[in-house]
């Protein structure tokens, strides 16, 4: 193996009648960039693959792509936990970066600056963004998911500890492992969409570049998968389709509604009409202030927590529709977003203040933390209205 200005060293794979050669990076590190650069410049390959897809590569390239959101439709398109769980991770990236004085992404930017120069053929070699989001979405519950958004926010107070000694160390295969497999025991299927499947498709892409000699600049945690996959035919058309729900989850929407107008009628027809109404008050009431602190929490506006008061009890009721989403159109609608708000995005999320400051990021609070106060009512009503029942 090679050494690139003191870098990582990348690993000559040789398949078939192609050169193959596959360096391994931190996202955040100077170091890493330069290695980059210096390894296509030595190297003068027919193909530069790079850990991008189209979507993201345009992110990275296009600053002001946040002022073209329309965050309604991120809320009517039920995306508003998606985008917030990305915004804290390119929240934890950027902060990083700024500590150290790169942009994340540098090393994949100057990486295809150099093939362009070189004469190479660009291939962006990562899934869809998009695809693999969705596709982690798919595979968690509800609770994951919480756990998974807690975990993100609790990152962003330990930004201020990494230096740039550990941004390397990240680079050696043990402390990679060590790091996959945390992440294996807490989420295991996150590990397998996030990693395993990302190794098979870069693999794929990787192996299948033009050219007899190619130059694939990853991330350093795809480098033992990479190396893995690559002597395999992969068909990465199953790797970019979103499984549809489970059967279990549109069933368990239906059961708790279900269960609550069951119990309601229940109480009317065994219990008379005074227990049978106070049913409905502690449903009506456990709902609606649990909805409405949830608004509050992410200093919704007046208007927007009343709307969340009124809407949970209803709209728990009805699994095509969350009162989180009603809220946040509520406060997109008297709040609207301005340019100014897209433009400061990305200061913004650099801090937790930021997140709450900030009028788009603010409305994804709002329906994010507004669903969980739903939640929590819903749970809290039914031991509440078995009570009555009983008494």
């Amino acid at each position: 193996m090679t050494d690139v200005n003191g870098g990582a060293s990348p690993y000559r794979i040789n398949i078939d009648d192609k050169e193959i050669v596959l360096l391994g990076t931190a996202h955040v590190s100077k170091e890493s960039a330069e290695a980059a650069e210096s390894l296509i410049k030595a190297e003068q390959p027919d193909s530069v693959c790079v850990e991008l897809c189209p979507s993201r590569y345009e992110s990275i390239r296009q600053q002001k792509q946040w002022q073209e959101t329309d965050i309604a439709k991120v809320i009517k398109e039920k995306k508003s936990f998606l985008l917030f769980a990305n915004l804290l991770l390119s929240s934890f990236q950027k902060r990083i970066g700024d500590k150290l004085g790169i942009k994340p992404g540098d090393e994949m930017i100057r990486s295809i600056k150099a093939g362009e120069a070189a004469g190479a053929e660009i291939c962006l070699a990562d899934r869809d963004i998009r695809v693999t989001l969705s596709r982690t979405w798919r595979s968690t519950g509800a609770w994951s998911k919480l756990k998974l958004l807690f975990q993100l926010i609790l990152s962003m107070g330990g930004v201020d500890e990494v230096d740039e000694a550990d941004i390397e160390k990240m680079k050696q295969s043990d402390m990679l492992e060590s790091i996959l497999s945390e992440l294996e025991k807490s989420h295991p299927s996150l590990r397998k969409i996030l990693i395993d499947e990302r190794d098979q498709y870069l693999a794929h892409k990787i192996r299948n570049a033009p050219g007899p000699r190619t130059v694939a600049i990853v991330g350093a945690g795809h480098v033992p998968g990479i190396q893995k996959y690559l002597p395999e035919n992969i068909d990465i058309a199953p790797l970019e389709t979103v499984p549809p729900k489970g059967r279990g989850a549109g069933i368990f929407k239906w059961l708790i509604p279900a269960v609550i107008l069951i119990l309601i009628v229940f109480g009317f027809f065994y219990g008379g009409a005074e227990k049978g109404k106070d049913m409905i008050s502690w449903w009506v009431a456990a709902n609606g202030i649990f909805a409405g602190l949830g608004a509050l929490a992410a200093l919704a506006h007046p208007i927007t927590i009343l709307a969340s008061v009124l809407a949970a009890p209803l709209t728990s009721l009805n699994p095509m529709i969350a009162a989180g989403w009603v809220s946040g159109l509520v406060e997109a609608f008297l709040r609207k977003p301005k340019v100014k708000d897209f433009e400061s995005l990305s200061d913004d999320i650099l801090s937790v203040r930021g997140f709450w400051k900030n009028k788009v990021t603010r409305v994804l609070l709002i329906v994010i933390l507004t669903n969980i106060g739903s939640t929590i009512g819903t749970f809290l009503a039914l031991p509440l209205m078995l009570k009555v029942l009983g008494t």
